[in-house]
């Protein structure tokens, strides 16, 4: 889970970089964001909850 977790952050950080890089493909900005976000939910509640399961 913790591995998904990077893997959604790093994919959604290149999307970000791409979409502000490249007008053209405004949605990957939009994309980045949303999975910006699910990364960060899933990890605040990882840190609440103190589930350290791999």
């Amino acid at each position: 889970m913790n591995i998904l977790l990077i893997v959604i952050a790093v994919i959604a950080i290149i999307l970000l970089l791409t979409g502000g890089f490249v007008s053209s493909l405004n949605f990957l900005l939009w994309v980045g964001i949303v999975l910006l976000v699910i990364a960060a939910i899933v990890w605040l509640v990882r840190m609440l909850t103190g589930s350290r399961r791999v």
